[in-house]
């Protein structure tokens, strides 16, 4: 019998197909290591949806398309969703990474004017378009390294103006750009200069100010705030994240960086999506997490480039059947780094995630953290043809061979939107 029904694309004779079909919840335990490995598999798309997953033989009897993409000795796999990014800034700041070599701490370079305050100046000082062609140029970059989902952050502008001026180039990146796009205001970043002796008056402006202006103008999904020792307090971020609440925002939180100050458990206890960072979590952090469904997203490309040695504690959360996802925080500052296989890579070293684990929490995981499970994140009948094909024997060779790009092709919604010519 022939094919009988035509569809628009089909990939087929994956030397691995990674479909990471399974639970519709955020996988834990030992959920994160089962990719659902198709051997010889392929993928049937129509309409910018998979609507087959199969073995190579299955599909071809069954489809039939014009256009095809043999992926023989090919590993084929779900997008990369990064689900922590900033990538919009004004200027780099490489003399930090140097003066950090040289021994400055990333919170002494903040408090003598440096870090974050220093990115706001310029934010502030660059125009909309400049602004956009940097961040363009940024997220193409991102989307070469194999995501095709990303959430971008405010948080470099700090005033109301700033702000939206912030989440209009994130508004306009998602517009012009073929990937999905998540934007979360970041206004409680840090406390910006003019500011810095009267917390008080900037945590007003925030709650007064940027939080109803920017729901009334629907700039942001999602309000998120650094808690942490030498920036917000549990109580201030408490009041903040409250208050977004009562303006329709969903929640996320750099929480547990650098001290464990409760910031984990205030994920918890304000029913934020997701705690990002987590160095330093404490086990009742972890259980409270655990408890409210908070997913953690660990950022081990942070404290690589930070330095640092305090990696989460990646295992303890998967025994505790914490979902745990991962991501890049691509910025300008602790962390340039735009390539999520660069990121499983260190998962796996620092953080003793298995490969199939660290796939998990860069895919379907991140989904998860951003409320996309049901469209992407894996390769399941229904979800939006968001795949890529790589140049490798096994999926095991993701994090083995690190330091290059490892994709072929990257495809959103079942389109081509970048290849590597090489």
């Amino acid at each position: 019998m022939g094919a009988e029904m035509k569809v628009d694309l089909i990939i087929k004779n994956a030397k691995e197909l990674l479909s990471l079909k399974g639970s519709a919840k955020p996988r834990v335990g030992s959920e994160m290591d089962e990719l659902s490995i198709i051997e010889n598999g392929a993928i049937a798309i129509l309409n910018g949806k998979i609507i087959a997953v199969d073995f190579a033989e299955n599909i071809l009897q069954k489809y039939n398309s014009a256009k095809q993409i043999d992926a023989s000795n090919k590993v084929v796999m779900p997008g990369f969703v990064d689900s922590h990014t900033h990538p919009i800034f004004a200027k780099t700041r490489e003399n930090e990474f140097e003066m950090r070599i040289k021994g400055k701490s990333y919170v002494d370079i903040s408090q003598s004017g440096g870090g974050i305050r220093s990115s706001i100046k310029f934010v502030r000082e660059a125009t909309f378009d400049q602004l956009y062609e940097i961040a363009l140029k940024n997220v193409k970059k991102i989307i070469s390294n194999g995501t095709t989902t990303i959430e971008a952050k405010s948080g470099y502008g700090l005033s109301t103006e700033s702000e939206i001026k912030m989440l209009k180039v994130i508004q306009k990146l998602s517009t012009n750009l073929p990937i999905d796009v998540i934007p979360t205001f970041l206004g409680a970043h840090e406390f910006p200069t003019e500011f810095k002796e009267n917390r008080i008056e900037y945590i007003r402006i925030l709650k007064e100010e940027m939080l109803p202006k920017i729901a009334e103008l629907n700039l942001a999904k999602y309000c998120d705030i650094f808690t942490e020792a030498h920036v917000y307090t549990v109580e201030q971020s408490r009041d903040i994240l409250q208050t977004a609440k009562k303006f329709g925002f969903k929640l996320r939180m750099h929480a547990d960086e650098i001290e464990p100050i409760g910031g984990a458990e205030l994920a918890a206890e304000v029913g934020a999506i997701s705690a990002d960072h987590l160095g330093a979590t404490s086990n009742d952090g972890i259980e409270a997490m655990r408890k409210s469904g908070v997913i953690a997203t660990l950022l081990p490309g942070t404290i690589f480039s930070l330095g640092m040695q305090s990696y989460a504690r990646a295992r303890d959360m998967i025994a505790k059947n914490l979902p745990v996802a991962l991501a890049t925080d691509f910025n300008p500052g602790s962390c340039n780094c735009d390539s999520m296989q660069f990121v499983i890579t260190l998962a796996c070293l620092q953080m003793k995630m298995t490969v199939a684990e660290a796939i998990t929490a860069s895919t379907i995981n991140g989904a998860h953290a951003l409320q996309m499970a049901e469209k992407t994140g894996s390769l399941e009948i229904g979800k939006q043809a968001d795949i890529l094909i790589l140049d490798m024997p096994s999926y095991r060779y993701l994090p083995y061979h690190f330091g290059s790009n490892n994709v072929e092709t990257v495809l959103k919604n079942g389109q081509i939107i970048w290849e590597n010519k090489i």
